[in-house]
């Protein structure tokens, strides 16, 4: 048996899976389906042979793939699209075609070794459909308002119709996710630990356990950077630029931002802080995303600790922000 380490490269569409696997410079296709994952693990090498299997976030045409190959013991590595392509502009490479992003995916794997993440259970990737669905909901809901604004007559009565409609839908979405969330012990849990700090809703809680399940689990430092509210450099040479957030889990960071709109007036931990920053001269919007930071630090204590805001309350100076 080869003692050399495969890295494999699979470039994910609506109907095909194109395959690379380096360093033997082999290329495969196989139908997106059922039986062509089942096909795929019977033509691969072993799973104790491969180092890294990578593939991009394509919207969920990547799950089902992901999950059947995770299954079967392979460590699968799911990446953002634009790594990947930065990757190619870096080494040149200004082609694109399914079987050239198969080669260029399993290249990232050799040279960058991207972290292997555990999967969403099937339980979980529901609940972040149904609280998807539900932003979608509530997005269309906005639009419909802001048209009733300009409209008159007949087409007013069909807007508010549609809206009327809308409300009804994300009524029955809010009941549906608060039953799957209480049919996980541990989604209860947290649920009940986070809405206990001032300014954290309903929506803020099931957003959290749908769009963050690694809560808890990491530091303060990697969970800002994960959701996109860590200060990132903008320094060269004798020039210090203005820090600034990018990248992470905008969903999250979305509904994270109006708890902090929320918080800074409510929560008294969270308006002293804000209030302090704006006396040193900081800008609102930088004040704010420091508190949206602060927050979530405050949450991922409580939900590591297993402890409610009610202690935290008492012992904020003990909060690692």
């Amino acid at each position: 048996m080869s003692t050399i380490k495969q890295f494999i490269g699979i470039d994910v569409s609506k109907r095909t899976l194109d395959i690379h696997i380096r360093p033997s410079d082999q290329s495969l296709q196989v139908p997106n389906t059922e039986d062509g994952f089942l096909k795929l693990g019977k033509l691969l090498p072993a799973p104790d042979q491969v180092e890294c299997l990578v593939m991009e976030s394509t919207g969920g045409y990547e799950r089902d793939c992901a999950l059947s190959l995770t299954h079967q013991g392979y460590p699968v590595a799911v990446i953002n699209a634009r790594q990947g392509r930065h990757f190619a502009k870096a080494a040149n490479q200004l082609a694109k075609t399914d079987q050239v992003d198969a080669k260029i995916l399993a290249w990232f794997g050799e040279a960058m070794h991207p972290p292997i993440r555990p999967l969403a259970s099937e339980t979980q990737q529901q609940l972040t459909d149904l609280v998807t669905r539900r932003r979608q909901l509530v997005e269309m809901l906005t639009s419909e308002r802001n048209r009733s604004l300009s409209l008159r007559g007949k087409a007013l009565a069909n807007v508010e119709k549609h809206i009327d409609w809308l409300k009804e839908q994300v009524k029955e979405l809010d009941a549906e996710i608060e039953q799957h969330i209480q049919a996980c012990d541990a989604w209860k849990q947290t649920q009940r630990l986070v809405m206990t700090v001032p300014g954290v809703g309903r929506v803020m809680a099931f957003t959290l356990l749908s769009g963050l399940p690694e809560l808890g689990q990491l530091s303060h430092k990697q969970m800002a950077a994960l959701v996109g509210v860590a200060p990132l450099n903008c320094d060269s040479g004798q020039k210090s630029g203005r820090r600034y957030v990018f990248g992470g889990r905008s969903p999250v960071r979305q509904v994270l931002y109006m708890a902090a709109l929320v918080s800074v007036r409510r929560n008294p931990v969270l308006k002293a802080f804000y209030d302090r920053l704006l006396e040193r001269g900081k800008l609102k919007k930088v004040a704010l995303v420091a508190c949206m930071r602060k927050l979530l630090t405050i949450l991922n204590a409580m939900v590591k600790q297993g402890k409610s805001w009610e202690f935290e309350a008492d012992n904020t100076n003990s909060i690692a922000v």
